[in-house]
Formats: C-alpha cells, structure tokens, sequence
C-alpha cells in the first residue's frame, strides 16, 4: 500500500553556520560526536542526541525503503521554532531552515513534501514567510507551535494568520512544544508523556473555544500525537460546555465535538485499542499515519500498527496515505514520477 507519513522531523547538518551568528544561547547548536551522531545543545547544555538520519536525507532515505514508506513530509524538530527571539533573527532561521527542507523536496520531489516554519510573535513576518513557503518554496504548508510564547493560538492577534492561510489553501500541522507545567514535572520525562498530549489538547480546545474553526471552516490543520488528549476527553468537553456556558462558550456557542470533523490527527497513539477509539470517534477520514520520525518516542517502523489491524483494506489505504493527501491537496500521481 502507498504510504505517506506525515510527521517527520528533520534539521541542517550546517545549522551552526546561522546560529552561531546569533549570542542568544537558548538557539539550538549541534556538535559533531562522530559521523553518525550528534549532540544538539541548548543554553550552552546537551539538549538531546541525534543519529545522522536527523539530518541526512539520504540516511532516511535507505530507512523508508526499509519500513516501505513511499513520501516523508519533512518538518523542523519544534525546539527550533525559537518564537522567543528577536523578530528578525526568527525570520532568518525560519528562511534557512525552510531553504533547506525546501532544497531537499526539489531533490527528490517523489519521496520528499516539506513544512515550513514561520516567526509566529509577529503575524506580519509570519504571513510573509507562509507565503514565501508556499509561493516560492514550493511547499504545501506549515508546521505551528501549539502555543506562541504562552499564548494561545486562539489570541485575536493570530487571526490574521489563520485568515490568510485559510485564503491560500496553506496546510498547517501543529506540534507540541514548550509544554505546560513542563519546569514542574522534569522527573521521569513526564513533559513529554504527559504534557505533549495535554499541550495538543490545549491548542485544539484553544481553536475551538476561541471561534477559530467557527470564522475560518476551511482551514486545513492536522494536531500530533492523534490529537493528544482531546478525542479521549472530548466528553468530558463537551459536558463542561452544556453545564457551564457561562465559562465555556464565552466566544462560540457551538458544541465542541462537532469540531472534529474541521480538523485532522496523525495516527501515532502506539495502541490499537487507542487507535480503534481514535477511528470511531473521528473517522479514519480524519487520521494521516504519521511517525515522529526518527525519535524513540514515535513509531519506530512507521505505519506498523494500521497494517497489522483488523480494518478493511480500503479504511487501512485512507489511513496510510489517503487523509494525508486530502490534507496537503495532493494526489498519489503526484509522486510517480
């Protein structure tokens, strides 16, 4: 079966060349351990270690005909979103990332679709560079941060934003990131177990609550992490909507569920009891296999858990490949070259 994932990550192998040009040590650095790995540093402290199929699409490339994955859609790993920089340095680091996911699509336009990043504090530079993605780079979208600096995605100062991305077809994957409650739960790498779901929840319920979906229904936004935790607690949302409208439902009216059907997930919730609750609570015509390539937390051999499912051939292609193109307004002929 074709399959697409949806949620890669990937990162410059010259990185340091920009942001060694920048004093602010909370930019990422990468340092060389040997040929195959990496030690990305941040605040002048390791941050995380990386194999050279973070950054060698050539590395991944051999790993996809491994797992039988057909296209990646490549975006940057979220630390480097950097949203609490100075406008102008953003701006450039969101262009030479998006340089290079974009040198590597027209490579290799067959395996390889990119997601740009864009400086989100400022909408103007944001719009900007959504359209210098789009238009120029050739990209079909871009990736968010479920927050901007503490902010919800809903703040009326985004709306313009989600204005001009919905005018231009732009999809938008959003990622978890700088995770609430995070300084409070280092221990047993709880921020990334539990508040990677509840951020993905947080910026869904934000979209919805705020009248986001409500103004702009054709946006085309596809959460993380099978939308986190909202699917699971979507009943417990909606029933504090109906006993408290009076907190709730303070900018749309509308109950929260029916939203499900303005949004999609990826399919990476490592269950298949989780999955078969995500597939009957959203529909597979709402889930894009995705992977979280390459890190340990995601799927180590994308797709594993749809093909091994009792699901209908059909419902299995939709899931590995068929939502991902409706997401991104593609077509499978679009990748046989």
């Amino acid at each position: 079966m074709f399959k697409i994932d949806i949620h890669t990550h990937i990162l410059p192998e010259n990185l340091n060349d920009l942001t060694n040009t920048f004093s602010d040590p909370r930019f990422l650095r990468m340092d060389a351990i040997d040929e195959k790995t990496a030690m990305l540093r941040k605040d002048d402290k390791p941050f995380r270690q990386v194999g050279c199929n973070s950054w060698s699409h050539h590395a991944r490339t051999n790993e996809c005909h491994k797992t039988g994955v057909d296209v990646q859609v490549l975006s940057t790993i979220p630390v480097l979103f950097s949203y609490w920089a100075k406008d102008d340095e953003c701006l450039r680091l969101s262009q030479f990332l998006n340089n290079h996911i974009a040198e590597i699509c027209k490579a290799d336009s067959n395996k390889y679709i990119g997601l740009g990043t864009i400086p989100m504090q400022n909408t103007d530079l944001a719009i900007a560079e959504m359209d210098r993605c789009i238009n120029e780079l050739n990209l079909p979208g871009i990736q968010l941060g479920s927050n901007i600096n503490g902010l919800n995605l809903s703040e009326e100062q985004f709306s313009p934003f989600f204005e001009h991305a919905e005018k231009i077809g732009c999809s938008i994957f959003i990622h978890p990131w700088e995770m609430m409650g995070q300084s409070d739960m280092q221990k047993y790498w709880l921020p990334w177990l539990v508040g990677m779901p509840a951020e993905t929840s947080r910026a869904i319920c934000s979209l919805i609550f705020g009248g986001v979906f409500e103004k702009f229904s054709n946006l085309k936004i596809a959460f993380a992490h099978g939308g986190g935790a909202f699917p699971f607690t979507a009943g417990r949302v909606d029933h504090g909507f109906n006993v408290r409208p009076d907190l709730f439902a303070l900018d749309n009216s509308t109950l929260p569920s029916s939203y499900m059907k303005n949004f999609y997930v990826d399919s990476l919730v490592h269950d298949e009891n989780a999955m078969n609750f995500l597939i009957q609570t959203m529909g597979a015509e709402r889930i894009a296999m995705g992977s979280d390539y390459p890190f340990r937390l995601g799927e180590h051999h994308p797709g594993k858990l749809i093909e091994t499912m009792n699901l209908s051939d059909s419902t299995k292609q939709r899931l590995l490949a068929g939502t991902a193109l409706e997401w991104l307004g593609l077509s499978e002929s679009d990748f046989r070259g």
